[in-house]
């Protein structure tokens, strides 16, 4: 297995990208202020049949601060840009966990030739969303409120404290397994408060956006997509139904075991959905292996 940790340019920022594996190509993206290390349980289990391509967007992990606010297509681009970074240009299972959910079916609508399966793990879910008034007034407040938290020290103070805090609020049991020096590292630093509140910010507006181009960019046909849900909220999950309804899952499994962050909760669920929906080599599924289980289908 090869093991590539390195950092590329793209649009002026430095990206952390992490590539590991070998096989059929899988891009695993983070929710909103997570990093590339919470998907650590996950990875194993996909290395010996993927190429894994973990990255950290701009202000979150270990990679520059944004130099733009994030947007639907934005972020589309990104990773197709990241994957041309590392040499891979062959269609790719792409995964993304809560906001970054709205970044992978972004992906799939505008770089179809580049998708061959689609994972939404606890995904954000926006049914009706307007986009904001004055998208600049909230950049320059969001600025402006992580220019005032590090005048003050803040964090540095509580930003790996304020981590460990919101891991273990979104977990069913357990607390955060990320090494501290790591955390310190990535949450005690300014970028990555200010990233954190630029994403914050622009939510709404990206969530508006992915609703626009549900309407003007279909998902290709035939591309199999898997909705995994976590928690025993019955409206929660009925949310998640929905979305899988829409974008014709053929696949929707309720982890009721999970809480949100179902990489670090549920990791055989998640590697299993991932290994199962998609076949990069032909845009099928692939057949079951080692991971399979049950196949909840809706």
């Amino acid at each position: 297995m090869t093991v590539a940790d390195a950092f590329v340019r793209v649009g002026g920022v430095p990206h952390h990208v992490v590539v590991e594996g070998g096989g059929p190509a899988c891009v695993l993206s983070a929710g909103l202020g997570m990093a590339w290390f919470d998907w650590d349980p996950v990875v194993p289990l996909l290395t010996p049949h993927r190429t894994v391509v973990r990255f950290d967007r701009p202000g979150h992990g270990l990679s520059g601060p944004a130099a733009v606010p994030p947007s639907a297509a934005g972020e589309a681009c990104r990773i197709a840009a990241l994957l041309d970074a590392v040499g891979l240009r062959e269609p790719a299972v792409v995964a993304g966990h809560s906001i970054a959910g709205f970044h992978a079916e972004a992906f799939a609508r505008l770089h179809p030739d580049r998708t061959a399966g689609l994972v939404l793990v606890d995904s954000s879910v926006e049914e009706t969303v307007r986009t904001p008034a004055a998208p600049a007034v909230r950049t320059v407040l969001a600025r402006g409120i992580g220019a005032a938290l590090t005048a003050v020290g803040a964090p540095a103070a509580l930003g790996p404290a304020a981590r460990r805090a919101a891991v273990r609020l979104s977990r069913t049991g357990g607390g955060d397994p990320a090494p501290y020096p790591l955390v310190r590292r990535c949450y005690g630093a300014s970028r990555v408060t200010r990233g954190i509140l630029l994403e914050n910010a622009h939510y709404r507006a990206v969530a508006a956006e992915l609703l626009a181009l549900r309407d003007d960019r279909p998902l290709p046909r035939g591309l199999p997509v898997a909705v995994l849900a976590a928690g025993a909220d019955a409206r929660w999950t009925g949310r998640q139904r929905a979305l899988a309804r829409l974008l014709g899952a053929v696949r929707f499994e309720p982890v009721e075991q999970s809480g949100h962050l179902m990489t670090l909760d549920c990791p055989r669920t998640v590697a299993r959905a991932i290994l199962e929906t998609g076949d990069p080599g032909n845009g099928r599924p692939s057949k079951r292996g080692a991971l399979s289980g049950p196949r909840p289908l809706s």
